[in-house]
């Protein structure tokens, strides 16, 4: 981002006590890796899909699931809700960069202990959005990583016991990581917006936001 001629430089920040926002953490090469294995683990075994809820309604990002299958509001092996076939493995690179996240936003306290074994993918086009809610499946309380790729999104970060105030916006720009665990772990989440046009070509990413989110289901079998 820039305001007139001269370039707004942003800063690691905590955005709650737990929740770290590290901007342009991942580089346009490693950007434009992560875009072209999203792209084919969105061709299956299990396909990117349009997340039906309970109560009828659909979700308006699309998804796809790596190790574990998410479906409101239970991990499975398999993705009864699509296809019924065994989701996709989650690979040890991914873990590992899960694990640099950790490093970047806590330092190196966390990091090494940390095990992710699942991934959710979600595509943002430009009138996708994610209304407020809690990350409670997992049996872990294990901080969840959280990488943007491509157009820029207001993510509004609030607290752990209300949907509502009080909340942060934040401006998460392709490459930014951001990570919430401890206090924060269960805090309500969600994006009001997506800014269309805002990405980078270099990324790979024609338009929209991919936003790739790591976390230990503390599940086994």
């Amino acid at each position: 981002m820039s305001e007139g001629l001269f370039p707004v430089r942003r800063e690691r920040a905590e955005v709650a006590p737990g929740a770290v926002h590290v901007p342009g953490w991942l580089p346009v090469e490693r950007q434009r890796e992560l875009v072209g294995a999203c792209r084919e683990w969105a061709r299956g075994p299990v396909p990117m899909r349009h997340t039906v809820l309970p109560g009828g309604g659909v979700m308006s990002v699309r998804t796809v699931c790596l190790g574990w299958h998410w479906q409101p509001y239970r991990y499975t092996r398999t993705a009864g809700d699509v296809n019924g076939a065994r989701v996709a493995p989650f690979p040890d690179w991914l873990a590992d960069l899960g694990r640099e996240a950790l490093t970047a936003a806590y330092g190196d306290a966390y990091g090494t202990a940390y095990a992710p074994d699942t991934a959710l993918i979600n595509f943002y086009d430009g009138a996708a959005r994610m209304g407020m809610h809690q990350d409670r499946e997992e049996r872990s309380s294990a901080p969840v990583v959280s990488l943007s790729i491509g157009d820029t999104c207001v993510f509004r970060f609030g607290n752990t016991e209300t949907r509502g105030r009080p909340y942060t916006d934040v401006e998460l720009e392709s490459g930014d990581l951001f990570v919430f665990g401890g206090a924060s772990r269960f805090a309500y989440h969600g994006v009001p917006k997506v800014r269309p046009g805002t990405a980078d070509p270099a990324v790979g990413l024609g338009s929209g936001r991919l936003n790739i989110t790591l976390r230990e289901t503390g599940l086994t079998g």
